[in-house]
């Protein structure tokens, strides 16, 4: 058996803890240690998840020779400085997305990697959770036939503290759907068919309460199959149990209906129709992330979710940027 990958995770905020969480299954192939500037909250995190060490500062981490990979988790702002550093350090990154600010810094990033030989891996488990699995082999498999329109639905109150980060766009890199929407568009891109052509339009902004942000928009896209697109996200509009929404794939010999998070997916086209459970044990794809990450380690390839994979999501953001329909 192979040793296990030795990780360090630069950053102990909350989504630290999510990524922690989920690797409590690698016991023997994963053994993680913990960077933060604040020395105390890194021993926290350290003993709370039973971690192999903690460091009082990020480049600590990055030096130590008993690290082989480092996974960015601090606000985006700091990622390419961070990436930069680990691959000129000789170490395997995986980099929590948004991964980059703009193309400029991904083609920095991209010849770093080439330089150092390493991997890198941007951090969409969206594109690894079960339900994102499902609706490509179903498509694949051409299961409603010839795709027309796709509708895509994010809706949920979900407003961040006044102290929160990502109320500051010089860190965070944007508004919400800059620093979160992006998963969702990929999930949109990344089904078999590709996006050619993309306009994003936002609603009034309101700035009132502690969470400052544009928090809504609507992108509108063409697929390189010529079907056509919408996808709907806020974190500003109430939603069923705080969550619950419906998005559809619709095509000329059926309807893929399926909840965003990806509790069940309802198949009719041909054949009789079908309840589908993609999955609740990796429901957001952390694991199979960190499996593709760990293999593409071991046998010295790149990732699914390669940096060349997160330029063609950077091209179609900013594309939603440069052709918004109504200013913030």
């Amino acid at each position: 058996m192979p040793s296990p990958l030795r990780i360090a995770f630069l950053g102990c905020g909350f989504i630290t803890r999510v990524h922690s969480r989920n690797l409590r299954r690698f016991k023997t192939q994963i053994v993680c240690g913990y960077a933060s500037r604040d020395k105390a909250k890194a021993d926290s995190v350290c003993g709370e998840y039973r971690g192999n060490g903690a460091y009082s500062d990020y480049a600590d981490a990055i030096n130590d020779p008993n690290v082989d990979a480092v996974v960015i988790a601090v606000p985006p702002s700091f990622h390419l400085n961070l990436t930069l550093q680990a691959l000129a350090a000789g170490k395997h990154v995986l980099v929590e997305k948004p991964a980059f600010l703009s193309l400029a810094d991904y083609r920095a990033a991209l010849a770093a990697r080439d330089e150092a030989g390493a991997v890198v891996l941007v951090g969409e488990n969206d594109h690894y959770k079960p339900l994102a699995v499902r609706l490509r082999r179903l498509l694949a498999a051409d299961a409603v036939g010839e795709m027309v329109f796709a509708h895509f639905v994010t809706i949920a109150r979900r407003l961040k503290r006044e102290d929160d980060w990502r109320n500051d766009e010089s860190m965070a890199g944007g508004d919400a759907f800059f620093e979160e929407g992006i998963h969702w568009l990929h999930v949109a891109g990344s089904l078999g068919p590709r996006i050619v052509e993309i306009h994003g339009y936002r609603p009034s902004v309101s700035r009132e309460g502690p969470d400052r942000r544009a928090k809504s928009m609507m992108v509108a896209f063409r697929y390189d199959n010529d079907a056509v697109g919408a996808l709907y996200y806020s974190r500003e509009i109430p939603s069923l149990f705080r969550g619950l929404r419906w998005s559809k794939l619709f095509g000329r010999k059926g309807v893929i209906t399926f909840e965003s998070n990806g509790l069940f997916v309802f198949v009719r086209g041909r054949g009789l129709p079908r309840l589908v459970f993609p999955g609740f044990r990796d429901i957001r794809g952390y694991r199979a992330m960190y499996r593709d990450f760990v293999r593409s380690i071991r046998d010295r390839r790149q990732p699914e979710m390669s940096l060349e994979r997160a330029i063609e999501d950077q091209q179609l953001m900013e594309q939603v940027y440069a052709r918004i329909g109504q200013p913030a």
